[in-house]
């Protein structure tokens, strides 16, 4: 029950043991499915997980279904019964707010329309956590960073062709020709940067529409601007960008990054005036061009609220296709 395939206060029931639901449980099948496959947990929480909903609370509201599947005392349901009592129990369980997300779900999972998420911000404002929770949560298998897509063009364009490009986005500016007296020379460098990469993001954007993939790109050359959605009508394409204002927040994403990693964090803490620039700048490019800005200071909270932002532009654009049926 996945795409093609914070949580409540609310306090937790008591679940029956394991070895308890294991030992009295029946197969229930779900009879309108082409192969009659048995009500599983498993795919039922990753569905649920789609709604925002975190994965130990997922899991024990597919357990619920299942307790109350047996209740029934059927041995079949249909796919649409199954749907409305995943919906009362998430009601019951966790708030109206996961039910609807949910059933909003069911629905853009009758459109084989490919799903295209673009990530943007500036370096350090959590992009790649949120893509890698972002796609498991939803069902989407590929994630492209937009730093791999430069790293191949650079391979590609000689350090004399295109500086810009052979830096990171944040390093001390390099372009071909001097920037303008009045202009940040920061600025252009990146927006030169980003708009070299910006050739290869529309060229995975337009082989994936084609083959008809979802698809998650991010990083800091997703710029607004540089990508217009009325281009890919035969996509849902949900472009956001990733904010940190708070600035000591966002310095300590570059201390914790150097604990994790092999990344040390002194040429990022060296550059962090050119990164909160460059961010300066995404932002007011996002306000231009009506592009939803989430702001980064919890993981929960921000996957919730760009899973609201994808769950509202799918259902949308499938509104068309499924008047039509």
């Amino acid at each position: 029950m996945s795409r093609h395939a914070s949580t409540s206060s609310k306090p937790e029931p008591t679940s029956k043991p394991a070895a308890s639901r294991a030992s009295t449980a029946r197969h229930v099948v779900i009879s309108d499915e082409e192969h009659q496959l048995p009500y599983s947990k498993g795919l039922m929480a990753s569905s649920i997980m789609a709604t925002g909903l975190a994965p130990a609370r997922a899991f024990h509201v597919a357990e619920c279904i299942e307790d109350r599947l047996q209740e029934r005392r059927a041995s079949t349901i249909t796919r649409a019964e199954l749907v409305e009592l995943a919906r009362q129990t998430l009601v019951d369980e966790v708030g109206e707010r996961y039910a609807d997300s949910f059933v909003s779900w069911q629905v853009i999972n009758r459109v084989e329309t490919p799903l295209i998420i673009l990530i943007g911000g500036a370096t350090g404002v959590g992009k790649s956590t949120i893509a890698t929770q972002l796609a498991a949560r939803i069902g989407i298998t590929r994630i492209i960073p937009t730093d791999a897509i430069r790293e191949v063009m650079r391979s590609m364009l000689r350090d004399d062709l295109l500086p810009s490009l052979h830096a990171s986005s944040f390093d001390e500016p390099r372009t071909r020709v001097p920037p303008p007296p009045d202009a940040d020379p920061v600025v252009i460098a990146y927006r030169e940067q980003s708009s070299a990469v910006a050739v290869g993001i529309r060229a995975l954007v337009k082989r994936a529409v084609a083959e008809g993939t979802d698809l998650v790109i991010e990083g800091a050359h997703v710029v607004p601007g540089l990508f217009d959605p009325k281009e890919y009508d035969e996509a849902v394409l949900v472009p956001f960008v990733v904010t940190i204002d708070d600035a000591e927040l966002h310095r300590s994403h570059f201390m914790q990054r150097g604990r994790e990693s092999h990344r040390g964090t002194n040429r990022y803490l060296r550059s962090f005036d050119n990164i909160r620039k460059i961010q300066q700048y995404v932002k007011s490019l996002a306000m231009e061009h009506d592009t939803p800005i989430v702001a980064s200071y919890n993981l929960d909270a921000t996957l919730s609220q760009v899973i609201d932002l994808v769950v509202s532009a799918a259902v949308q654009a499938a509104e068309p296709t499924l008047r039509s049926n």
